[in-house]
């Protein structure tokens, strides 16, 4: 009998350790296949508004047109006595919308050209291009089929071809890390 546990034991042993092994010291994430690359570039389309604000006279922005003032106390007791309070208006470039275009790898990354208002440039509800950015993304299948974008330098996005095998860290609530894709 005891011959028998010590059997059984060992066979348990000897068929867990393994995975268990492999589990703890195997290589991290998950094997994933690159299946595509793709480009995304964006620019801020702006507008001139005409906005209002309110604050003590001595602080206003620059260019601010005064439309009203009172006198009144510093809540924050910051200022003795009463000071002057300013309603004021200004211009200020606002976000409008984003444009953006989108490619594969064989395609050269182009800025897009959204149509502006023909408005002067210091006039209320003129437009203008503002902040660019591009972003490379890598799209990796994993063996359940699950699909995963990574955004990721330049340098790295050029260097990979598709179909090549990586490995993808995830973390145990699912989260991919693409910074530490090897």
């Amino acid at each position: 009998m005891p011959r028998l546990r010590v059997l059984v034991a060992g066979l348990l042993a000897v068929g867990t350790l393994p995975p268990l092994a492999w589990w703890l010291l195997g290589p991290r994430g998950e094997a994933v296949t690159l299946v595509a690359r793709q480009w995304r570039t964006e620019v801020d389309v702006e507008r001139l508004r005409l906005e209002s604000g309110s604050d003590w006279c001595d602080e206003l922005p620059p260019g601010a047109s005064v439309q009203s003032r009172r006198l009144m106390k510093d809540p924050s007791g910051q200022r003795a006595g009463e000071s002057e309070r300013c309603q004021y208006t200004q211009l200020a470039w606002r976000q409008l919308w984003l444009a953006h275009r989108e490619g594969g790898a064989g395609q050269t990354p182009q800025w897009p050209s959204p149509a502006l208002s023909g408005l002067p440039p210091d006039q209320p509800g003129a437009e203008r291009l503002g902040r660019r950015a591009i972003h490379y993304e890598l799209v990796l299948r994993n063996r359940a089929g699950l699909l995963r974008n990574c955004r990721v330098p330049a340098q790295r996005w050029g260097s990979l071809a598709e179909g090549s095998a990586l490995r993808l860290p995830v973390d145990r609530w699912g989260v991919a890390h693409c910074a530490d894709l090897y």
